[in-house]
């Protein structure tokens, strides 16, 4: 069994910070990419950003400049770092990686999501 599970969720004012975490625990083999989305009400889910394993990353065009996703791959776990945060950051976050597990199958898992909101 593979969970993900995110903490560091929060209510913050525009222009604060706030850091995501997100571990990976349970059967694994291997993990490739990690990645964050987030869905706002009446929106669809969207990429905000992924790390590969060899930490090659990839941004929305939105967060970009503003937001940092990195991983730690002994600990199985990958975080995101948000600055300059926005009332249009407002959502849940998702944590999200490919995870091959002990019997060699690949999967994509989620998190269970946190909520990010900012206050204007």
């Amino acid at each position: 069994q593979v969970q993900l599970v995110e903490s560091g969720g929060g209510t913050v004012q525009a222009g604060g910070s706030l850091r995501l975490s997100c571990a990976a625990s349970g059967s694994i083999r291997s993990i490739s990419v990690m990645g964050w989305h987030r869905q706002a009400p009446g929106k669809q889910r969207e990429l905000v950003a992924d790390i590969t394993s060899g930490e090659r990353t990839n941004y929305a065009d939105s967060v970009k400049g503003r937001f940092t996703i990195s991983r730690d791959n002994a600990k199985n776990t990958v975080y995101l770092q948000m600055i300059s945060l926005k009332p249009e950051d407002t959502a849940v976050y998702y944590c999200n990686a490919d995870i091959r597990n002990s019997n060699g199958f690949p999967r994509s898992y989620w998190g269970q999501g946190t909520q990010v909101t900012v206050s204007s």
